[in-house]
């Protein structure tokens, strides 16, 4: 497979999942077009985190709403969330980073935490959450002043370094909008690989690294991707 063949394996996917209709933006900006912010924590954990859209947090809320639904009913169709970030260019969607939560947590077939009690509680928030560890947590770390200089790390300096303009900075602005897309994996769904037929929710993310790796050169993850010198590939509309 060659790069032009995994573009045109890469849209064929965002088109038959509508990525490109239904991805929306990932922060909040304001009226001065930086990032909004918020704070969380009390005395001495206080520390300022970057606003997801309330796009953003109403699509995870659904999408993980058909996890939970799932999970009560006991018919565990569904694999958990799948979940991308990236820019659009002439209107097709360009992945910038790639995930996955499973409803099953490590323990004995237990509920993920990340999925529980998501309306009232942002700490972890399918992966999405403000606590360190997490991606709005760490990330804030990286581009938000008022964060201890062992929270930074490496990744999501990375993430920083391809999303804003300048980092850290107290009022951070994005190089161009960059937009999220969730679905609920059902493991009767055909990824990305279509003769491959049903996929797993753990398969399909490496399916759809392995593939993102090809088309997009600023691509963050790093599992999955060979080292490798990418050149910016042409996205004609």
């Amino acid at each position: 497979m060659n790069d032009t063949h995994a573009l045109n394996v890469w849209r064929k996917f965002c088109s038959r999942f509508a990525i490109e209709e239904r991805c929306v933006p990932l922060f909040g900006i304001d009226r001065e077009g930086a990032v909004r912010q918020r704070v969380i924590g009390k005395d001495r954990t206080s520390r300022p985190v970057l606003e997801r859209s309330l796009e953003t947090e109403k699509l995870i809320l659904n999408e993980t709403e058909k996890l939970l639904e799932d999970w009560r009913s006991g018919a565990h169709r569904y694999d958990g969330l799948i979940y991308c970030i990236g820019w659009k260019q002439s209107k097709h969607f360009i992945p910038l980073y790639i995930g996955k939560t499973e409803t099953i947590g490590k323990g004995d077939g237990n509920l993920s935490a990340n999925l529980k009690n998501l309306k009232s509680d942002k700490s972890k928030f399918a992966r999405w959450g403000d606590n360190y560890a997490y991606h709005i947590g760490d990330l804030s770390a990286c581009t938000l002043p008022g964060h201890a200089e062992a929270k930074r790390t490496e990744k999501y300096s990375a993430w920083a370094a391809t999303l804003f303009e300048d980092a850290p900075s107290i009022a951070p602005r994005l190089r161009q909008p960059v937009y999220f897309w969730a679905t609920a994996w059902n493991h009767s769904h055909v990824g990305i690989w279509e003769e491959l037929g049903p996929t797993s929710l753990a398969f399909l993310e490496y399916l759809l690294i392995g593939v993102a790796g090809r088309v997009s050169p600023d691509l963050l993850n790093r599992e999955g991707v060979g080292r490798r010198v990418r050149l910016p590939l042409s996205c004609p509309g």
